[in-house]
């Protein structure tokens, strides 16, 4: 079998502050933005993998969401617990310094991780955890 990851979904509550930051402060280019009855989709992604791609969608988009579960959603989201996703870069600490100088919400600075992982986490502005990673 030859599977890839194509698209991954992460829920925004303010679109033009979601563009901001994966736009101009983590550098991806935007492929898609398309509004649909005072909602917005923007999907994003690495310049140089193409066939990657982050779906920032509006939370209320489902039809079949029922007003508590809009309001849980919400909170989850407010805490930086509704939705998750880890990014990897050569230059973990590099990366981090750039991030810094930025409005950025840090979570965590550069750490080594007990599970072989060097890492920072950050949250995007709908408050989804960004695990930044560094590969070799």
């Amino acid at each position: 079998m030859d599977i890839t990851i194509h698209q991954t979904f992460l829920p925004h509550t303010d679109p033009e502050a979601s563009l901001a930051f994966y736009r101009d402060v983590l550098g991806f280019e935007v492929r898609l933005d398309v509004g649909y009855e005072n909602m917005r989709w923007i999907t994003v992604g690495p310049v140089a993998q193409p066939g990657t791609s982050i779906v920032l969608y509006p939370p209320a988009a489902d039809p079949g969401i029922t007003e508590d579960e809009k309001r849980v959603v919400a909170e989850m989201m407010a805490k930086g617990t509704f939705a998750s996703i880890n990014l990897a870069t050569k230059d973990l600490d590099g990366t981090f310094e750039k991030l810094q100088g930025g409005d950025v919400d840090i979570v965590q600075e550069p750490t080594d991780q007990p599970y072989g992982v060097r890492d920072a986490a950050l949250r995007d502005p709908a408050g989804n955890l960004i695990r930044l990673q560094q590969v070799s």
